[in-house]
């Protein structure tokens, strides 16, 4: 059964898009590596929330549930996710289908 990770964030002008970029360029080989999809990853958003307005929306499909956290729990991401946690404020779902 699939499963999705859905990220909503906020992007910190102030300490720019440096680290973000990097975590963008290392993540994408290790997500793909467990079986993850990217469906979307746009900063074209228009929120319907006033309080809620992110700057870039990711969405990834996993084949799994169990995939998904192998991805998220596996060395390779720990060795990189400081950088996403330091540049910018993410908000992260796991949706199950």
């Amino acid at each position: 059964m699939s499963c999705y990770f859905v990220v909503d964030t906020y992007i910190d002008e102030e300490k720019g898009r440096g680290a973000y970029d990097e975590y963008i360029e290392n993540v994408v080989p290790i997500v793909e590596s467990y079986g993850g999809k990217y469906i979307v990853r746009s900063e074209k958003i228009t929120s319907l929330s006033p309080d809620r307005n992110p700057q870039r929306v990711i969405i990834i499909e996993f084949p799994s549930k169990e995939a998904l956290m192998r991805c998220f729990n596996s060395n390779e991401y720990k060795s990189i996710m400081n950088k996403q946690i330091e540049s910018v404020d993410a908000r992260e779902l796991i949706v199950e289908a």
